[in-house]
């Protein structure tokens, strides 16, 4: 297994080595050891999540007040997404960046992405499968989203027609979400990552 960090802070890139034959094909896709050592810091699993999309379904960005934030780590077990990692944390470097990755049921890749990072993806095949690890559970009132079609934020997303939820479709803009103080503060968000023992984070 190969962990590459991404240009972004606190995001990564997983590839897996797997072993095919002619039975199939046999992969560890998470390895808590192997994340630890590349991150610093174990992944805390608090909920599993599971989506199937459409293809050209964009799903995000979405992110979690820090604390606690919510870690990602993310794979496609089925189809195809392009998976993207956005950095929403105000006075960050890279603040406004985003990374895209592919993830398909061939390379079987991952992506790491730390607390208070943003994570959308476009779904490129029909039924395509996307399973998360979460380091803590889902809190009404504590999720946010930010418009992933957001001019500002500039992602491009392999869609003609990008099929949004009404929810992803009314979320605010970057500049809206930091005017309004939605976002994450670089600052705390290191704090918080610094508090649970993260090394290189």
């Amino acid at each position: 297994m190969k962990v590459r960090p991404l240009t972004i802070e606190g995001a990564y890139e997983v590839t897996p080595a797997q072993f095919s034959d002619s039975r199939g094909t046999f992969l560890e896709w998470y390895r808590f050891d192997a994340l630890e050592a590349a991150v610093g810091h174990p992944l805390d699993l608090a909920q599993a999540n599971l989506s199937t999309s459409a293809r050209d379904v964009v799903r995000g960005v979405h992110f979690a007040d820090v604390p606690p934030g919510q870690a990602k780590y993310v794979t496609c077990v089925s189809g195809a997404v392009l998976d993207v990692v956005v950095d929403i944390r105000v006075g960050s470097p890279t603040f406004g960046a985003w990374e895209a990755v592919l993830l398909d049921d061939e390379d079987r890749r991952a992506v790491y992405l730390a607390e208070g990072l943003g994570h959308g993806f476009c779904a490129l095949t029909d039924g395509a499968t996307v399973a998360y690890l979460c380091s803590s559970t889902y809190r009404p009132g504590h999720e946010h989203g930010i418009d992933p079609l957001d001019p500002e934020l500039g992602i491009t997303w392999p869609a003609k027609v990008p099929n949004l939820s009404t929810k992803d479709a009314e979320a605010p803009s970057l500049a809206e979400a930091k005017a309004t103080g939605l976002l994450p503060e670089y600052e705390a968000c290191v704090t918080f990552t610094a508090s649970k023992g993260r090394s290189n984070d």
